[in-house]
């Protein structure tokens, strides 16, 4: 029911930004203080925005703020690094002596990466938001930024992607067990849990640090967010695989795929009573495939 609550509030958020883009630039505008509860698109790097914005909306409390957090899924799964900049762009422009709109180039390279994302949820990237729209003369427009740091550091790493759901099987035998880390490039135990949140979106969390059962490419410092941004991009089977309630373990198999992404292949929710579970962790060191 969450999920279908989230995909609705989605879906209706697209519907509206296929008819509002009509803005004029040379209608009159007036700045106000980005509200703090706009969590989204605070530390943009200017504290006022333009109203109307440029999808346009007017009111701050009836259309500005909780549209903006219909975007809070997407720019979660950090499919992009300027995904932020580029939405509050729009959502919030900078108020300035002129418009400052985003740049065709920006646009291209957020759609490239999160458009496959939303994808994921069922939904295409919005026509309002076509990269065309946008000017093409990088000094007239808000152009892609420096790309920070972490993202160089993250560029040869394994990293998640949209795929169908993996088999989730429980109280495996111990053949089965054995047999799907032999086809594995890792295997891992992760603690994760779901809560509610006000809005009624769940949340997905991953607990404590991962275990490497085959640690294969993963690194330590990089599983757990790598494994929390799979859930967040995977939303449907995160929805069917975390319950509600006490944080369950799971032992999780997947591969490293050609283009360097993580596929979760075979999923065991790790009960107290599963034996072949804790025997095939402890048997893994001296298994011969």
């Amino acid at each position: 029911m969450a999920l279908f609550v989230i995909l609705r509030s989605l879906a209706a958020l697209l519907s509206l930004l296929a008819q509002c883009w009509a803005f004029d630039l040379g209608q009159s505008t007036r700045c106000v203080a980005i509200p703090h509860q706009m969590s989204v698109c605070q530390d943009v790097g200017y504290s006022e925005m333009r109203l109307p914005n440029f999808l346009g909306h007017s009111s701050l409390e009836g259309e500005v703020v909780p549209r903006s957090e219909d975007w809070r899924p997407l720019l979660q799964t950090g499919c992009h690094p300027q995904a932020k900049a580029f939405l509050c762009s729009l959502i919030a422009p900078v108020c300035l002596d002129t418009f400052i709109q985003p740049c065709r180039s920006l646009c291209v390279a957020v759609r490239t990466s999160c458009a496959p994302v939303l994808a994921c949820q069922g939904h295409a990237w919005p026509e309002a938001l076509d990269c065309d729209r946008f000017p093409a003369h990088d000094d007239m427009c808000l152009n892609s930024l420096p790309k920070p740091m972490r993202s160089y550091l993250l560029k040869d790493l394994p990293q998640p992607a949209c795929q169908d759901c993996p088999a989730v099987n429980e109280f495996p035998s111990l053949k089965v067990l054995l047999d799907s880390f032999c086809l594995s490039d890792f295997v891992i135990r992760a603690k994760l849990s779901r809560r509610r949140l006000l809005s009624g979106e769940p949340e997905f969390e991953v607990e404590d640090r991962v275990e490497f059962i085959l640690q294969g490419p993963l690194l330590p410092y990089d599983t757990n967010s790598l494994l929390q941004q799979w859930l967040l991009i995977n939303l449907r089977c995160a929805q069917t695989l975390v319950r509600p309630g006490r944080a369950q373990l799971y032992l999780i198999a997947g591969t490293v795929q050609s283009k360097g992404t993580v596929a979760l292949k075979h999923i065991f929710p790790w009960h107290k009573k599963d034996v072949n579970i804790a025997v095939a962790t402890r048997k893994w060191k001296h298994h011969k495939c």
